[in-house]
């Protein structure tokens, strides 16, 4: 059987790969597919926000980049090859926005492992919008993650 996403490289992307929930009626298939790239210990996961992402005065919602960062934990333990899907859980998420992001142009979530345990995994991360006069930040964020239980 299949796992619940896949895991490949991105085409038209070099270097990319790409992480997608398998079930597309799912919560988190309405965020993807993820771009990801591992460089220099970070995990840099993109998505492209479109208007089913937006709030009333057409940025992206909080709630969106919220779902949006949690999301990116996970593809990125996967980029670091720490977890592969399923089971993992988020046991707390802290966050700061910081600015807006415009939907219909890219969003990274730039996330930093930076601690494993036996079971967890403590990470941080930045979510940016690159645009014409370089990188706006949108929102900071945190996380701790319970890494699966043997079955």
């Amino acid at each position: 059987m299949a796992g619940p996403f896949t895991y490949s490289e991105a085409p038209g992307h070099p270097g990319w790969m790409t992480w997608e929930l398998a079930d597309t009626t799912r919560f988190n298939a309405q965020f993807g597919p993820f771009l990801i790239k591992v460089e220099d210990g970070i995990a840099r996961v993109r998505m492209t926000p479109q208007h089913v992402h937006s709030n009333l005065s057409g940025a992206v919602h909080g709630g969106a980049l919220l779902g949006f960062a949690d999301m990116a934990l996970f593809a990125a333990a996967r980029g670091f090859g720490v977890i592969e899907a399923g089971t993992a859980v988020t046991l707390d998420l802290s966050s700061q926005f910081i600015g807006r992001a415009e939907t219909g142009r890219p969003i990274e979530a730039r996330v930093e492992l930076l601690r494993e345990t036996g079971r967890l995994l403590f990470l941080r991360g930045l979510i940016v919008q690159p645009g014409a006069d370089g990188e706006e930040m949108v929102m900071s964020f945190a996380a701790t993650i319970r890494k699966p239980g043997a079955r």
